[in-house]
């Protein structure tokens, strides 16, 4: 009986010290997210919402701030600090994303055609992708991030 409780004890460890957790969606309630989020986390998260523009806390975060951005629902690593630029927007701007970090959908909601962002991992939405706007940029994209559904976590 002891054997087995260290071997399924190491086996749990070992799946923990590796990404193989972050390949599949984590799966909560909605009763589970309601207790982690606060209700405009949820609502943007959980049910697609927008902040107010102008309304979130990283909108004026200088992009000279060190550290790393992640999804406020599962703690998931989404942006560098150094791919951040002021956009004025009303929204935190970003020209990429950490590789893999972000899926993106056909969202024709509200009579647009756009690209969605959710995290990877929790499947929470985090705003939508713009191309082609003529930012001075890596990759001439806007990642326009609610405030709400990011951590940021300094270096």
């Amino acid at each position: 009986m002891i054997r087995s409780q260290t071997i399924r004890r190491t086996i749990v460890q070992s799946i923990n010290r590796t990404t193989i957790s972050k390949r599949f969606i984590m799966s909560k309630s909605e009763e589970e997210w309601r207790a982690i989020l606060s209700p405009q986390q949820f609502r943007v998260l959980r049910e697609s919402g927008t902040e107010t523009p102008y309304s979130g806390e990283y909108t004026k975060t200088p992009a000279t701030a060190q550290g790393v951005y992640e999804c406020v629902g599962c703690h998931q690593p989404l942006y560098k600090s150094s791919s951040k630029f002021i956009a004025h927007c009303g929204w935190p701007a970003f020209y990429e994303a950490i590789p893999g970090s972000i899926t993106v959908n056909r969202d024709t909601s509200h009579g647009m055609v756009r690209e969605e962002m959710r995290c990877s991992n929790c499947n929470g939405h985090l705003g939508h992708i713009f191309k082609g706007e003529g930012y001075d940029t890596p990759t001439d994209a806007r990642h326009c991030v609610n405030s709400i559904s990011l951590k940021f976590n300094p270096k």
